[in-house]
């Protein structure tokens, strides 16, 4: 404990001989042994840390039956949220994967790679958007998704972003529409029918050089209602959130021809849960 300034001081100055031969009054500081404490401390805790681990995975024992089913709700485990690494489809029509598993996490692969495709480009183009919706609807729920998206893509909007009415870009500029999902959830999850989130991240707009509208990055959630028919997972309702949206970083937007170049030069992927 550091003594207030009114104590009195005392110092002994020792001959200048005297401080070259004789020992030090104070002990010097030795960072090998203060290295070495810090490694055996951090050892012990990682191995209790395993122990622990091992403790909780194991068979509960009959004094500790009952530990696991505390009141309240459980957060997930870093298991349940990371990739499951399975193959989600072999088989693709118009360019979407098709043929998902008829399980919780082939629903979640199906709206993920769902939501790519109803965040690309070719859905603001009539026909691209027929292709699409007639590879992931469910044939019960196609007139009712087709008749919605057509009218959300009404010329104003189009123009809005750039396009003409067809849904076409000028001809020295690239239309850019890209979905990213970051990760999927589900809500709801039967034999025939499953709710899922998708997280996603998502680019828009116009690059070029004269572009009035450059690409700008967005975050949103699609939420997908599938129905298992015809052998595969298939879209009867879909909706769009703003959101969540992370604070942005402190980087410098790309030129219009760095965007062009990636757009051109990146493909995309297939996703699985």
């Amino acid at each position: 404990m550091p003594l207030p300034d009114d104590q009195p001081h005392t110092r002994t100055r020792l001959p200048v001989g005297e401080q070259a031969s004789g020992q030090p009054t104070s002990r010097q500081p030795r960072p090998l042994r203060t290295l070495l404490t810090v490694l055996v401390v951090v050892t012990l805790l990682v191995v209790a840390i395993s122990i622990a681990n091992n403790a909780r995975t194991g068979s509960p024992t009959s004094g500790s039956a009952g530990a696991g089913h505390s009141a309240g709700a459980v957060p997930p485990t870093g298991a349940a949220t990371a990739p499951s690494g399975d193959q989600p489809v072999t088989a693709s029509s118009n360019g979407v994967g098709t043929g998902y598993p008829h399980t919780d996490q082939g629903a979640q692969s199906a709206a993920a790679n769902y939501a790519v495709a109803l965040g690309g480009a070719d859905m603001f183009q009539a026909a691209g958007r027929g292709r699409i919706l007639d590879t992931i609807a469910d044939p019960a729920a196609l007139g009712a998704l087709r008749g919605v998206l057509d009218q959300a893509a009404t010329p104003a909007v189009l123009a809005g972003l750039g396009l003409d009415a067809q849904g076409k870009a000028p001809v020295d500029l690239t239309f850019v529409s890209r979905t990213t999902p970051v990760g999927t959830k589900t809500d709801a999850f039967s034999s025939d029918t499953a709710k899922v989130e998708v997280w996603c991240a998502g680019m828009t707009g116009m690059a070029g050089q004269n572009t009035t509208r450059p690409v700008t990055a967005s975050w949103f959630t699609f939420t997908i209602t599938l129905h298992w028919t015809g052998a595969d997972w298939k879209v009867s309702d879909l909706s769009r959130q703003s959101g969540p949206v992370p604070l942005p970083a402190d980087q410098q937007a790309s030129t219009s021809d760095q965007i062009t170049g990636a757009v051109q030069q990146f493909g995309g992927f297939r996703y699985a849960r």
